[in-house]
């Protein structure tokens, strides 16, 4: 059957049978590469490349190379039912493939399968593979390559003389043809690439946190417990619970780092989450100047300051406790021994010695001058 084509309805995309191959210099492995061939139902433009096999992820750079070779986007790709597309194959209603219906959904591109088995269906870019074996593969027969890079370099020169020589029922170029009356019907391209989606599901960690590659990634305290699933590129993490988004996170790459968003947080762990040495010198500051430096003391003396924290914590909490006056002299009465640690502060109020050191720092009281007081040269 004849099939017309309309401009910027449909293109075509296959694999070669045959394959090419680049070398490792060092080891002289020779390293079979897979070559994918699309070709636009209208004009024949054709777009050829290299990939390292058939997996989601080179289908799908590899499709979206050539929607920016064509500078548009076709309204529907037919392609066969490799398992990178098509995760079911069926004659009449094919299941796509999740992660490459979403670059499709990116593009706007309908995606519709050939019929198992009907190679008439796309009978078009089997017909662009024979030639591509002609125009592409066999000048590139005794080349050697060392690199995916330079292979495809050496595939793109020869396919700019393939798509610019005249076709031979019509007095035009693939090129001519494709910018004169398929081009201005194609949908425009993105404003952005498509970024290549990775799936996983993960456990909420009581610390609310799920964990994705050695970086931990904040979710609502209200899934604690629960199966999410983690959707995310090189940029961006996005973590969903039936089917709705409940966090959203930029991409760190820090080994066993914290991306943590402060809702996310019950209110007790908010209070820890937000620790830091000016936190702990500010209310210190509030209780008393004589305090606040022996917090500051205390801080300088570490190392690093998050290993003061929990002391700091535990010396402004007895003020709850015992009371701003007998906090306050216990703090002196530590500083004045140069001891600065929560435990000398706790034992100073429970052995009582802050009420000491506040006796022994009263001065004892002085006689007033009295002209009828008897000095000791009264009884000599």
């Amino acid at each position: 059957m004849h099939l017309e084509h309309v401009p910027g309805e449909k293109f075509f995309v296959d694999f070669t049978g045959k394959k090419l191959a680049i070398v490792d210099r060092e080891s002289g492995e020779v390293r079979p590469m897979e070559v994918y061939v699309s070709v636009l139902g209208y004009s024949g433009l054709t777009y050829v490349e290299a990939v390292p096999s058939q997996q989601q992820d080179g289908v799908a750079i590899a499709t979206e190379n050539a929607l920016y070779y064509y500078r548009g986007v076709p309204r529907a790709m037919v392609p066969d039912n490799v398992k990178a597309i098509v995760h079911k194959a069926d004659k009449y209603e094919p299941l796509i493939n999740e992660r490459f219906l979403d670059f499709a959904n990116h593009y706007n591109l309908a995606v519709l399968p050939a019929r198992p088995r009907r190679p008439r269906d796309k009978a078009l870019v089997e017909n662009a593979v024979r030639l591509v074996y002609s125009r592409i593969f066999a000048p590139l027969r005794d080349r050697t390559f060392f690199s995916l890079r330079e292979l495809n370099e050496a595939i793109w020169t020869l396919l700019e003389q393939y798509n610019n020589a005249p076709m031979q029922k019509q007095s035009c170029s693939r090129w001519e043809k494709f910018i004169r009356e398929e081009a201005p019907h194609l949908q425009p391209l993105p404003q952005s690439r498509y970024q290549l989606k990775q799936y996983k599901t993960a456990k909420v960690m009581k610390n609310c946190h799920v964990q994705l590659e050695k970086h931990y990634y904040s979710v609502p305290y209200r899934y604690i417990g629960k199966q999410v699933r983690l959707i995310y590129t090189p940029n961006e993490v996005r973590i969903f619970c039936t089917g709705d988004q409940v966090a959203w996170h930029l991409r760190s790459e820090k080994p066993f780092g914290y991306t943590t968003q402060a809702e996310h947080l019950p209110s007790s762990h908010r209070f820890v989450s937000e620790w830091s040495a000016e936190k702990f010198i500010s209310w210190a500051g509030r209780i008393d100047p004589d305090v606040k430096a022996y917090i500051e003391t205390l801080l300088e003396r570490k190392r690093y300051p998050e290993q003061a924290y929990r002391a700091c914590l535990g010396i402004l909490s007895l003020e709850k406790k015992v009371g701003r006056q007998r906090l306050v002299a216990s703090v002196k009465r530590a500083a004045h021994y140069g001891i600065y640690h929560y435990t000398a502060i706790k034992k100073i109020i429970e052995g009582g010695l802050d009420r000491l050191f506040e006796e022994q720092q009263t001065p004892a009281p002085t006689l007033p001058f009295h002209a009828n007081i008897r000095g000791k040269d009264h009884y000599q």
